[in-house]
């Protein structure tokens, strides 16, 4: 396929997640992000609002990366061919991703010797927060990419595994 594709196909067929340094994760972060790249890939809606190269519309490949301080989202074609790159700063996402973090070690603490109900409070709290993240992100890049919020929730998590280190 060419970068000049005929109809419209606003969608995510590849993603990376791009951490130099990190060699592997641990297990528990290798599987989350396999799950939400997984989970992302079945159902996503992704239109870059600026004019891409040729017209392009999609689908499209994406590289998730984090450089200083800002959040590296690359896209290219299905052949590789770089489109666009867009950048965000992770400043506002550092509260609700170190919160994020905070609930996530409750939850994986209390599922090995809480009672149901409180396991299940927390587990609440920790999608609360993750909805807010993903609202963030959503909101965050308005302006160079529509998403809908499943696809935002999956790209939080991912750039939840950018900032973990293991």
């Amino acid at each position: 396929m060419t970068a000049a594709a005929t109809a419209p196909d606003p969608r995510l067929i590849d993603v990376t997640v791009d951490q130099p340094g990190v060699v592997s994760w641990n297990a528990d972060i290798e599987h989350e992000r396999r799950v939400a790249i997984f989970d992302l890939l079945e159902t996503n809606h992704f239109a870059p609002r600026m004019p891409l190269p040729g017209g392009y519309a999609g689908p499209f490949k994406l590289t998730l990366g984090a450089r200083e301080s800002r959040l590296v989202f690359a896209l290219a074609d299905t052949d590789d061919n770089p489109l666009e790159q867009f950048r965000l700063s992770v400043t506002p996402f550092r509260r609700i991703i170190r919160d994020y973090f905070k609930i996530c070690e409750s939850y994986f603490e209390a599922i090995k010797t809480a009672a149901p109900s409180k396991i299940e409070a927390i587990d609440m709290g920790r999608r609360g927060v993750h909805n807010e993240g993903a609202e963030l992100l959503v909101e965050k890049l308005a302006d160079k990419v529509e998403m809908d919020f499943d696809t935002g929730r999956r790209l939080f998590t991912l750039v939840c595994v950018l900032h973990l280190k293991g």
